[in-house]
């Protein structure tokens, strides 16, 4: 596993309206990693990796990528430098079926133009068996053949998530960002992305970053954990320190009771 910095996240500060929704975030992930980022619901982690991918722009501080400045990208700029994601409200065409889907996650490897697709000429027709190539190896890679041909909106929640899980990884991303990618899920189906989370770190060599509700999930697989809460993060460290830090107990699991209930033996936060 790489232990270079892939991505680099200093002072980061937004607020919305006067609202602060982060305020002087500070991350350092290292290529290889599978990380989580926890926190009650409005701790800013989704505007975390708003601002990552550039939907949000900070009102200050820095995130660099792969040791260059992401300051001013569009998202599809940032997407080519290889960082992808899923999203808390599934983003996926409903009508369109799942291959359909993976291959629009293709668009951005591309390269013959409108007028060589519309003709039919012969490299765009390579390129366009290429990327079919592509996707006929995540659908077997997520074991969603059965439903390849199937529109996205027959499936299951469940399902669903697998397909917008495999879009993005049919952008080929150096990084990738799950966005409560088990919600919704069964407790099977959830054992079967922890699974796939993995095979992707170590069979596609992607550092992924997982933002999750589910604190039985978060702990089983994260390298570390950060929190963030209210916007600020207040604990960084393994699986074990975070399930131990008072702050985390007292200000985003709750105080422990008598009985002694804290961290360890909470499964999922709300």
């Amino acid at each position: 596993m790489g232990t270079s910095v892939l991505l680099n996240i200093e002072g980061l500060s937004i607020a919305f309206g006067g609202v602060v929704a982060l305020s002087n975030v500070d991350l350092d992930v290292s290529s290889g990693a599978l990380i989580s980022i926890i926190g009650p619901n409005g701790a800013g982690k989704t505007t975390l990796f708003n601002c990552i991918c550039g939907l949000y722009h900070a009102d200050s501080g820095m995130i660099r990528f792969s040791g260059a400045s992401l300051a001013g990208l569009k998202p599809d700029a940032i997407a080519r430098r290889g960082i992808a994601r899923t999203f808390q409200n599934i983003e996926l065409f409903l009508r369109m079926t799942v291959l359909e889907n993976l291959l629009l996650g293709r668009h951005l490897h591309f390269r013959a133009g409108f007028a060589a697709a519309s003709l039919g000429a012969p490299h765009w027709r390579r390129e366009e068996i290429r990327h079919r190539e592509v996707a006929e190896q995540i659908l077997d890679f997520l074991d969603l053949q059965a439903v390849r041909d199937r529109r996205v909106g027959d499936l299951s929640l469940g399902r669903q998530r697998m397909v917008e899980l495999g879009r993005a990884l049919a952008t080929e991303p150096a990084l990738l960002l799950l966005d409560e990618p088990s919600s919704g899920m069964t407790a099977e189906e959830k054992e079967d992305l922890v699974f796939r989370i993995r095979d992707i770190r170590d069979e596609m060599n992607a550092t992924i970053i997982l933002v999750e509700h589910d604190l039985k999930l978060v702990m089983g697989i994260s390298d570390w954990i950060a929190v963030l809460d209210h916007g600020v993060k207040i604990a960084q460290g393994s699986p074990e320190q975070i399930q131990m830090h008072p702050d985390v107990i007292k200000a985003y699991l709750g105080e422990p009771t008598e009985g002694g209930a804290d961290a360890r033996t909470r499964g999922t936060a709300t």
